[in-house]
C-alpha cells in the first residue's frame, strides 16, 4: 500500500458531492477534478460553481487542484474517488449507468498499486459485485492483488452552510485491512470532524443507505398523520408542536419528499432486499405515502377552490418554489413537479416561480418555463411549496396581493401563520 504522501488524487464527478471534496483535497494533494460535462469544467476553470456549494474564494484556495473532462489527464493519479449520481429509473429501480461509466473510465487508466474509492450511494454489495468487475475487465488487473478499493459514503447536505464536508464525520472502509487504514488516513487528513472506520465495504454501504431510509420513513409517518388529522379537522403543526414538548419526540414535519437522497436511497435498499428474497413492508409503504403527497396537495387546493366557487378549468395557479429544498438551486428529483402535473390534469394554467432555480436547467429537465416576475391580482390559487428566504421575506400580505380577491393560499412548508392561509399540510 502506498504512503499517504505519495497520493495523487482524481475526483470523478464534480457535482454537489465531488467538488467540495476536490477543493479540500486540492489544498494538500495534487488533485485532478474530472467531469464529463465540459461546460461544468469551463465554469469551474473560470472560478464559478453553479451549485453554489463552493464560494469563489474557497475554489481559488486549492492551488493543487485542476479540472478536466479527459480521463487521460488522470493517468498519473493513483487514488480515484468516484462521486457520480446514482438515481432511479422510471420504474423506481436503481440506475447504475453513471457508476458503470465512471468505473470503466477509471479502469482504463488504472495502474498497479492504485486504490479506487466510491462515495456514490448504492445498495450493500454493489461496489464489489457491480463496480470491481468493470475495473478488472478494463484494466486487466486483479482486485486486492494489483489494485484495491474503498467505500466512504457521501454526507453532503446541499445548501447547508453549517454542515459542510470538513465538519461532518466520515464513514470509511477498505477492501483489505491495509486499504481500509489508508482510506481512513486519507480522509482524516481533510475531515476535521473525524472518521468512523467500518469493518467492511458492505457495512459502510448499508450505513449510508439506511441514513436516508430512516428519515424517509419518519417523514412518511408525519405525512400519514397529516392526512388523518385533516379528516379530523385538527391542525397538524399544532399537534406536532404539542407532542414536541416531550424531550424524545422527533421533530419531523410533513411535506414533499424529493431530492437526490431521501426520495431515492430507500429504493436501492428495497431492490437489494427483494433480490435476496425479502419483501420490505415498512420501507415501501413509507415510500408510497411520500410519493402521493404531491397529488394530495393538488387535490386539496382544487377542493378549496371549488368551495370558494372558483372555476377550476383555465384558472391560474402560482407555484412558489421548485427546488427540492429551501435556499438551494438543486432541482434533482423535486416532487414539486408532482403538484404541477396533477394540477395540469385539471386543465389549470400553472406558473412556477423560483428565485434559486436555473431557468435553463428547469426547462431542460422538466420542460417548465419559470416566471421571473410576479403579477398582482392574477392568480386563483397560490401554493407555497419551498421555504426559500426570498419567499418568506414577502410575507402574507405581499403574497396575498398576487392572488385575486377570492383566491386560495395553501402553505406546504408552514411559511406563514395558520390565520394567514386557507390551508396547509
Amino acid at each position: 500500500m502506498m504512503d499517504l504522501s505519495q497520493a495523487k488524487i482524481c475526483l470523478v464527478g464534480l457535482g454537489y458531492v465531488g467538488l467540495p471534496l476536490a477543493v479540500e483535497f486540492g489544498k494538500k494533494f495534487n488533485t485532478t477534478g474530472l467531469d464529463i460535462n465540459e461546460s461544468r469544467i469551463k465554469e469551474l476553470n473560470s472560478g464559478f460553481d453553479s451549485t453554489l456549494e463552493v464560494e469563489k474564494e474557497l475554489l481559488a484556495s486549492s492551488d493543487k487542484l485542476s479540472f478536466t473532462s479527459n480521463i487521460n489527464d488522470a493517468k498519473a493519479c493513483n487514488v480515484f474517488i468516484i462521486t457520480v449520481p446514482t438515481p432511479i429509473d422510471e420504474f423506481k429501480t436503481p440506475d447504475l449507468s453513471p457508476l458503470y461509466g465512471a468505473s470503466k473510465a477509471v479502469g482504463s487508466v488504472l495502474s498497479k498499486g492504485d486504490i479506487v474509492i466510491y462515495e456514490s450511494t448504492v445498495y450493500p454489495g454493489a461496489t464489489e459485485e457491480e463496480c470491481i468487475p468493470l475495473l478488472e475487465a478494463q484494466s486487466g488487473l486483479k482486485y486486492n492483488v494489483d489494485f484495491f478499493a474503498g467505500y466512504s459514503p457521501e454526507r453532503i447536505n446541499p445548501g447547508d452552510k453549517e454542515h459542510r464536508v470538513t465538519n461532518i464525520l466520515k464513514v470509511t472502509s477498505g477492501s483489505t485491512p491495509e486499504a481500509a487504514q489508508f482510506v481512513n488516513e486519507l480522509y482524516l487528513s481533510v475531515i476535521e470532524a473525524g472518521t468512523h472506520l467500518a469493518s467492511s465495504i458492505k457495512v459502510a454501504e448499508a450505513a449510508k443507505v439506511i441514513e436516508n431510509t430512516q428519515r424517509d420513513v419518519n417523514i412518511a409517518l408525519v405525512n400519514e398523520l397529516s392526512l388523518i388529522f385533516e379528516k379530523l379537522g385538527i391542525d397538524t403543526l399544532e399537534v406536532l408542536e404539542a407532542a414536541g414538548t416531550k424531550w424524545n419526540f422527533l421533530p419531523f414535519r410533513p411535506g414533499l419528499v424529493g431530492g437526490h437522497c431521501i426520495g431515492v436511497d430507500p429504493y436501492y435498499l428495497t431492490h437489494k432486499a427483494q433480490a435476496v428474497g425479502y419483501h420490505p413492508e415498512v420501507i415501501l409503504s413509507g415510500r408510497r405515502i411520500n410519493d402521493q403527497m404531491g397529488s394530495h396537495v393538488s387535490e386539496t387546493v382544487v377542493k378549496s377552490m371549488m368551495k370558494k366557487r372558483i372555476h377550476v378549468v383555465d384558472s391560474n395557479v402560482l407555484i412558489m418554489g421548485l427546488t427540492f429544498k429551501e435556499n438551494c438551486p438543486d432541482i434533482r428529483n423535486t416532487r414539486v413537479v408532482d403538484v404541477i402535473e396533477e394540477l395540469e390534469n385539471y386543465h389549470v394554467n400553472v406558473d412556477v416561480y423560483d428565485p434559486w432555480a436555473d431557468a435553463g436547467e428547469v426547462k431542460h429537465e422538466y420542460d417548465i418555463d419559470l416566471v421571473s416576475t410576479l403579477e398582482n391580482g392574477k392568480y386563483d390559487a397560490i401554493i407555497l411549496t419551498v421555504a426559500h428566504d426570498q419567499i418568506k421575506a414577502m410575507g402574507a400580505e405581499q403574497i396575498r396581493k398576487l392572488g385575486k380577491e377570492t383566491s386560495v393560499l395553501f402553505d406546504v412548508k408552514y411559511i406563514l401563520d395558520k390565520e394567514s392561509v386557507d390551508g396547509r399540510l
